[in-house]
Parts: structure tokens; sequence; C-alpha cells
């Protein structure tokens, strides 16, 4: 039996533009192609390797053969591979960045924030940067956009596929109240007290995690995009809602803000992740800023 051929890249990138898209046309499509021409190099492809990819007899839209879904997991990862591996060679010819683009989980402290930031600035003096501030899925989703290089991402509901993850530690989230809040008067509260109450919860506008609740307990919530307006309606008594403890520990000291007794949620560790797309690693300015973001964690 003939061993099978070596397929090409652009072989490998049509295969998966016609799996991922869902039909030949729409891969002629998005790849700035002939139909004709799609169907040409598939079936090269598989002439090559001696298997069908594609079940094109019991329906309209091409399915996956078995030995298609073997394929397509090896596929996928070569074309990563190469694709990062080209990435990481433009960088080292690009040098140093020019500009560097950084987007911010809201949760993330603002010491941590202002020390890489003033650490950057002397370190990388010619490196543009702008920051962005986002909320939950919002993070991954200006990464794979490429509206941002790097990010800090915190907790996905999935695996993000394109997505390389750095852990960089975390931040406590406590539920509390302003202290005239019926649930600040109870040491403790019985079980099940935070769910008659109103809870401040943040939302998310990216389609990674819309719908998706965080530590939400409360059958009576209302959804806020911004972190601040969360905090100033918490401390003006409407409602409860858990915050990241350093944000909050100036109202807990001066008591603005009590912590709750809740035997239901004891709060937990917010994790975070320094993010970048797979296909485009980090040149040297943002490799130096994640690597002060993990050395954050580590002290």
């Amino acid at each position: 039996m003939p061993n099978p051929g070596t397929p090409t890249l652009d072989q490998l990138k049509v295969f998966l533009t016609v799996v991922d898209v869902g039909s030949f046309a729409g891969a002629a499509r998005k790849l700035s192609r002939a139909t004709s021409v799609i169907s040409y190099t598939i079936a090269n492809l598989e002439n090559q390797l001696g298997v069908a990819l594609f079940d094109r007899t019991t329906t309209k839209k091409p399915q996956l053969t078995e030995a298609g879904r073997t394929v397509l997991a090896e596929a996928r990862t070569v074309y990563l591979h190469i694709e990062g591996l080209r990435a990481k060679v433009k960088g080292l010819l690009q040098g140093l960045e020019a500009e560097l683009h950084l987007v911010v989980d809201v949760m993330l402290p603002a010491a941590r924030v202002v020390d890489a930031l003033k650490a950057f600035r002397d370190a990388f003096p010619t490196v543009a940067l702008h920051l962005h501030m986002e909320a939950l899925g919002a993070v991954a989703q200006l990464v794979l956009d490429q509206g941002a290089t790097i990010g800090v991402s915190g907790p996905l509901s999935a695996v993000t596929a394109g997505i390389e993850r750095i852990g960089i530690g975390g931040v406590m989230l406590r539920p509390v109240a302003a202290p005239g809040h019926p649930l600040a008067s109870a040491n403790p509260n019985p079980p099940g007290a935070g769910r008659h109450h109103v809870q401040l919860v943040l939302s998310d506008r990216s389609p990674l995690t819309r719908n998706v609740d965080f530590s939400v307990i409360g059958t009576h919530t209302w959804r806020l995009a911004d972190l601040g307006a969360k905090h100033m309606l918490l401390r003006e008594g409407i409602g409860w809602g858990n915050m990241p403890v350093p944000m909050v520990q100036e109202d807990l000291d001066s008591g603005r803000l009590v912590l709750l007794d809740l035997p239901d949620y004891k709060g937990g560790l917010y994790p975070f992740d320094a993010i970048y797309r797979t296909d485009t690693p980090p040149g040297p300015a943002a490799s130096w800023l994640i690597s002060r973001f993990a050395g954050q964690a580590a002290d």
C-alpha cells in the first residue's frame, strides 16, 4: 500500500476553511477564490492522503467522513503550529513594537495596573501604549478580534480556540453591601437569604460568555455593564453584590460597606490569565509586560 503524500500548507488552509464555514462556496468567498478551485484543492488533498475527507452524496453540504474528522484534528494542529512559527519569525524580523494595545479585565486591582504601566513606560519609552478596560468575556473577544495584542482576562466558560493563556494570579471577591442593607444586619444570614434581595451583577457585552452567570445566587438581579456603577450603587444601599476586595477596602475600613455573612456564598478567587492570539505571539515589549504581570502574582 503506497504511503500518503505530504499536504501543502495551502491545502490544509482550504480544508480547514471549508470545515469552518460549512461549504465549498463559503470557503471560496472567504478565500477570494473560485468554487472550482476549492473543489480541485480538496480533491487533490484527498488523492494525496488516499482517503475521502467529505461525504458529498448524502447531503447538499459537505459533511466530514470519519477519516475527515481524524484528519481535521491533526490538520488544525499542524496549521496552527506553522502559523505560530511564521508569526514568531515575523516578530523577530520586525523587532520592537511601535505600539501596543493592552486590554485589562476591570477586576484587575488598580495597583497592579499602575505598577505594570509605570514600569513599562520606563522600560519602553518609545512604544505607544493603548489601554482598554473590559469585563468578563469582552477581554478575550477584543484579543480575538485583533483590537488588542495582549489581554489580562478573567475566567471564561470554556477553552477559547486560538487563544494562549498564562496564569498571573487572581483577586479575592467577597459579597458586600451598605451597612443599612437588611443582609448587613444579620450575623449570620440564614441559607438562601441573598436570593430575596436585589443582587447587582456585572454583565458581559461579548458573545463569548453572554448569558453566562458568574457567582449569581439572587433571583432578582440588576445587570450593570460598568464595575464603577456597581460600586456606586452598592455604597448607596441599592442591592448587594460581589466585589474585588482591593477595590472596596477603603469602604470596608470606613464602614461605607460591610462584608456579608452568607452561608451559601463566601466569595472566592477570581483568576487572571495573560492572553494573546495563537497566530500572533507577543513581541518583545508585550512579552515583557506579560512577564511583569506574572511577576506580580509570584510576589
